[in-house]
């Protein structure tokens, strides 16, 4: 692994805070904020769901913060409820949203949380309008980047007309943050196989379906890439990574459970001119596709905030996303330095389950090279293992609980494929 050139200096007196909302304990992303600017020396704060989640009992956390919020509060709730917080630290901090809602929730209100935190001045409706799913396609639409063919169905009879000209699978998505914890109607990416399948599932979303329904591109002629970056206030990018995604769990829809730092000077071009066009600021975590039947990158996902991955990304310099936001948000040079290109990240508790999902998949990543040159672990950290035990002793019962839950949804699946199959065949035989 590359040297690093000096040693970061972050502004101590400047604290960070972790924001989330919505019940999700085991985070690796915020245990890793946190790491990431407390070995700097920066105190750092977080909101937990209590006081033994993992990042709570972070040595680098200077104190939690108990806030269960549930993502259907309303927003002068949680914007009184991070003031509060923010009085109790006594200092501006800098916030770092590990969610699409705690993102929008800041760049919303801004004016009201700017006396009390630091945060990029993103124009106030981008990152809704990013983190919808219908908002980001428009924008790709306007803009020229390439993003899979979409429906936006605003009703159960459009859903029907769809589901009998669709090319199958197609993949369903929740539509809009926010409404994804108040009324889901996917638990996550949705792979649906068929006419059957898909009016299944249709019958459960209501009047005005909160879904997007979306081309499925094929794993075995996709290659998945991510893009993580920290932009200015001018939409400058100054921090730049890229980087394969090996396995994810679910399998090829959730969280990046192995993925390499690989160099893509086209990829990052591609989203270094797409912040510049939208005038975004702040950081970012793109999923993209790589698409071998034309040969085209495709985006998936734009969260406008730090990926739970983030620390796959650093560059000699020993700059991630999360200090860069720092150091720039605190009127310090964020040092320029390539990136550490062949550094791997695993997340110990779904890549053993997302391994033996991929052993035939068809899925390869054949820009993932054959040795990582570093491997960065989600949980385990030799100078702050208590968050790994904790995650151990906490993701027994969720974790089985998942599994089932996914084993129940895919036997539904096909017993919905198989359902549609014969009244197929005994219409056909009529």
């Amino acid at each position: 692994m590359a040297s690093r050139i000096a040693p970061v200096a972050a502004d101590r007196s400047v604290p960070g805070l972790i924001v989330k909302i919505g019940d999700y304990p085991l985070h690796h992303g915020g245990v890793g904020a946190i790491r990431s600017l407390g070995r700097l020396g920066v105190p750092m704060y977080a909101v937990t769901e209590d006081r033994w989640t993992p990042a709570a009992l972070s040595r680098y956390l200077r104190s939690g913060f108990v806030w269960p919020t549930t993502g259907t509060e309303r927003a002068e709730e949680l914007v009184a409820g991070l003031l509060g917080i923010g009085r109790r630290i006594g200092r501006p901090a800098v916030l770092i949203p590990t969610d699409e809602e705690a993102a929008v929730l800041i760049a919303e209100h801004a004016e009201s949380l700017a006396g009390r935190f630091l945060f990029p001045p993103v124009e106030p409706a981008l990152p809704r309008r990013l983190a919808s799913k219908q908002g980001l396609h428009e924008l790709c639409v306007e803009h020229g980047v390439p993003a899979p063919a979409t429906l936006f169905p605003a009703s159960f009879e459009e859903i029907e007309k769809y589901a009998a000209i669709a090319t199958y699978p197609v993949v369903a998505k929740n539509r809009e943050a926010f409404e994804r914890r108040r009324r889901p109607a996917v638990h996550g990416t949705t792979r649906i196989g068929g006419p059957g399948e898909l009016l299944e599932l249709a019958r459960g979303w209501g009047p005005a379906p909160g879904v997007i329904l979306q081309e499925y591109l094929p794993r075995e002629d996709a290659e998945d890439w991510i893009v993580h970056a920290y932009f200015d206030a001018e939409s400058t990018p100054l921090a730049m990574f890229t980087g394969v995604k090996v396995r994810s769990w679910p399998p090829h829809a959730g969280m990046t459970a192995n993925a390499y730092v690989v160099d893509n000077p086209e990829l990052a071009a591609m989203a270094a001119q797409f912040i510049k066009q939208i005038g975004f600021c702040g950081i970012i975590d793109l999923d993209w596709r790589f698409d071998r039947r034309d040969g085209r990158y495709k985006l998936l996902d734009f969260n406008p905030r730090m990926g739970a991955q983030f620390r796959l990304f650093e560059n000699e310099a020993g700059i991630d996303v999360v200090r860069a936001q720092h150091l720039d948000l605190t009127g310090r040079a964020v040092p320029e330095a390539e990136q550490l290109t062949g550094r791997r990240f695993i997340v110990e508790n779904i890549d053993l389950p997302a391994f033996a999902a991929y052993r035939r998949s068809g899925y390869t990543t054949p820009h993932a090279p054959a040795r990582a040159s570093g491997t960065e672990l989600a949980w385990a950290a030799r100078d702050d293992m208590k968050p790994f035990f904790t995650m151990l002793a906490r993701f027994v019962r969720p974790g089985a609980r998942h599994l089932w839950q996914l084993w129940r949804s895919r036997r539904r699946a096909a017993a919905a494929a198989s359902a549609a199959s014969a009244a197929s065949s005994v219409e056909h035989h009529r």
